[in-house]
């Protein structure tokens, strides 16, 4: 997997995909909150602003809004992220959202036995109307140049164009050399109107054939791609090393063209305590990160999101593939302790786990 140096390129990475407004009930839930604190999130933009804010490179999101004031408080809440909005697309709003609007995401945290919960409201939104045709994917990739290239699973169940957008990005992205990341990241609310399993396995299979890396957890290798695998208690196989050893083994099987394939080990105990842990493939060995037992989770979502832009930070940054493992596992450890889809930490701290260190006060 050769990466093209930083000197030839003015993006470390770009993403694809949507941005919503996460709406945070805080600690009541959605049914009988009073008031929301606003984030903005989505699963590929969160790889982005990861790599912005905490690790420092230069990123891009390529996405759509509708110009109306949701959409330009989106618009403010990337802009602290530090992401570049260069490829951002308005699209002109009709005054009801009758055919264009912006993404809502409603998202309870989760207590103790009481699971998380997100309910989203995305139906018909600005980056779910995207075409091919519409973005300069030869200007980003071949003029300004990129090294990197993510997007995944969420943004392409959005409609029946996304993966079309995806397939031409992936395209353009590979005729630059640019490494392309695909995050299976499989919701089963965005396929339950859109063709189910069969539908999403068929689109995720198509275009992981593009991609260099792969991430995934364990619905995501079964419901997005169509694995099983017999002989493993599936109440504990997200936790279960050998479980995805088999799984992986199946992947690269299948598509041989993968040079990285990496997911997360989680046993949700409860919304508040998880053990956690990461495997990746790599060369053909495998490797795995330090398994923490018994993690405190304030805000579970973004996890796996920051798993991956340690992971690809670690990579981007020259480093092996088992410091990028742990670099990943650690951020996507350190994102769930605080509030919205984002990482809030900084790489000296990623660092100061890594090494060992403690939660002792620092000051």
């Amino acid at each position: 997997m050769r990466i093209k140096a930083k000197e030839q390129c003015r993006w470390d990475l770009v993403s694809l995909g949507e941005v919503m407004l996460r709406l945070d009930p805080g600690e009541t839930r959605i049914s009988t909150a009073r008031e929301f604190r606003a984030w903005e999130g989505g699963g590929e933009y969160n790889v982005a602003r990861g790599l912005r804010r905490c690790f420092g490179m230069d990123t891009a999101i390529v996405t759509a809004l509708a110009d109306n004031p949701v959409g330009r408080l989106i618009e403010d809440l990337m802009l602290q992220g530090g992401v570049s909005l260069e490829h951002l697309h308005w699209v002109k709003y009709d005054g009801v959202g009758r055919t264009v609007r912006n993404g809502l995401n409603f998202t309870e945290r989760g207590f103790g036995m009481r699971a998380a919960l997100g309910c989203s409201d995305r139906g018909h939104t600005a980056v779910s109307q995207m075409k091919p045709g519409e973005t300069n994917w030869e200007k980003i990739f071949s003029e300004q140049g990129a090294r990197w290239f993510h997007t995944g699973g969420i943004f392409c169940a959005l409609s029946e164009t996304t993966p079309q957008v995806a397939r031409e990005a992936m395209e353009a992205a590979k005729r630059a050399g640019t490494i392309i990341s695909y995050d299976l990241n499989y919701r089963a609310s965005l396929w339950l109107s859109n063709g189910g399993r069969e539908k999403a396995q068929a689109v995720n299979r198509a275009l992981v054939s593009s991609a260099d890396v792969l991430f995934g957890n364990e619905e995501d290798f079964t419901a997005a791609l169509g694995y099983e695998v017999e002989g493993v208690d599936e109440a504990h196989s997200n936790l279960d090393p050998g479980f995805f050893r088999k799984m992986i083994e199946k992947v690269k099987r299948d598509f041989p063209g993968l040079s990285v394939v990496a997911t997360t080990l989680r046993n949700a105990k409860t919304a508040t305590r998880n053990d956690w842990g990461a495997i990746a493939h790599w060369d053909g060995k495998f490797y795995e990160a330090v398994r923490r037992e018994n993690l405190e989770v304030f805000d579970r979502v973004g996890g796996g999101d920051s798993f991956a832009s340690g992971l690809i930070y670690g990579l981007l940054a020259g480093r092996d593939i088992a410091w990028a493992l742990e670099c990943g596992a650690v951020h996507g450890a350190l994102a769930m302790t605080t509030p919205g889809d984002t990482s809030m930490v900084n790489l000296e701290e990623i660092l100061q786990v890594m090494k060992g260190g403690t939660a002792r006060i620092s000051r």
